[in-house]
């Protein structure tokens, strides 16, 4: 089956990757920089334009991006919902790129995660930060990546300064438990109903983030049967079929911080070695096959649909008749809607052109 993909991303190194691993499967893979995206709605339908001109059709379309283009990134795969596979559900680009509608979808589906605050003005915040929560402490920002807007606090006056300059910028955030993991945490690389890859990464000295980006190493991890379990549950929870889910070990056991669905590829592949690219491409061209192929399935009912006529006996079918040795093969849609049998005996009445096939003991069917 020839299929044809696109990659809609900001053109990382790990999107090249991808892309790269796709052309072994894919007839054609379109790269498309999302800055030269634009989506117009108020038309009757939505409409995807790439450089000014309607987006062409593909069998499969993978969305990338960063919080920056998550708007951008839904509308684009809410008009593209059902045209094409995709990984990624439209409303997964809002949800993944705002720590508290993820912690919420987390919440909803009782998956394991830091006790969170969300307080509705300074007041309130420095409220929680005096009296109910215990030091360190971690505060960050709705959105962003990599580890970006996340400030630790080691004490009372720490977070009361971080949150006054916060309140000064009119800057929402929220408040976290810290989970003491010296320092490092869980990737996990989720690919389907699988977990392709998982590393360990720990902070370099001094930083409490243990993201690569942000000068962290890794290492390959073993994670147990809970832990692939909750991943591939987040994953689901909040309609990425590709993300990264990072969970930290704490000693109530894991707990999940955050879910990335464009998930850096430069780290797990080198720490791992594995070709999590090719693992990426695979599933994708697999999930394109199926998507397709139910495509036509759906369009050929459709087609009989239309071609499907209600008469005051039932329904005329415009078909073409099979002919074996003098013998007609009466179409599969005429057995199942008239119930025949073969056991059954039945009355067929002849005249130039026209047939008609009776049941003995009951009404009749007319077959032209």
């Amino acid at each position: 089956m020839t299929l044809k993909a696109a990659v809609v991303s900001l053109g990382s190194i790990s999107s090249q990757w991808t892309i790269k691993a796709m052309k072994n499967y894919f007839r054609v893979v379109d790269d498309i920089e999302i800055n030269d995206m634009d989506v117009i709605l108020g038309t009757g339908k939505p409409v995807i334009l790439y450089k000014g001109h309607p987006l062409e059709e593909y069998d499969c379309v993978y969305i990338k991006g960063s919080f920056r283009h998550a708007t951008l990134a839904r509308a684009m795969a809410s008009a593209l919902k059902d045209k094409t596979y995709m990984p990624i559900d439209p409303t997964a680009f809002t949800v993944v790129h705002d720590k508290l509608l993820t912690q919420l979808k987390l919440q909803q589906s009782g998956l394991p995660m830091p006790k969170t605050y969300l307080a509705a003005n300074p007041e309130a915040a420095k409220k929680i930060l005096e009296h109910e929560i215990s030091y360190p402490v971690i505060m960050k920002f709705p959105q962003g990546t990599h580890g970006k807007g996340v400030m630790f606090a080691e004490s009372y006056p720490a977070a009361s300064s971080i949150l006054d300059a916060l309140t000064a910028l009119n800057q929402p955030f929220l408040i976290q438990e810290y989970i003491e993991t010296e320092g490092s945490d869980i990737r996990v690389f989720v690919i389907g109903d699988k977990v392709a890859a998982s590393m360990k990464r720990t902070a370099k000295e001094g930083e409490k983030r243990a993201n690569i980006h942000s000068g962290g190493k890794g290492e390959p991890a073993m994670i147990d049967a809970y832990t692939k379990k909750i991943a591939l549950q987040a994953a689901k929870t909040i309609g990425a079929e590709i993300c990264g889910v990072d969970v930290l070990e704490s000693i109530k056991g894991p707990k999940i911080i955050e879910i990335n669905i464009s998930p850096g590829l430069q780290g797990i592949t080198q720490y791992t070695g594995i070709d999590v690219a090719d693992e990426i491409a695979k599933f994708l061209f697999k999930k394109a096959q199926e998507f397709s192929e139910k495509k036509k399935k759906n369009l050929t009912a459709d087609i009989i649909k239309d071609l499907t006529i209600g008469t005051g006996i039932g329904k005329e079918i415009i078909t073409n008749l099979d002919f074996r040795g003098g013998r007609i093969l009466l179409p599969e849609m005429v057995t199942k809607e008239t119930g025949f049998k073969e056991e059954e005996e039945f009355i067929i009445k002849v005249e130039k052109g026209k047939a008609v096939v009776e049941r003995l003991s009951k009404g009749k069917d007319e077959v032209k």
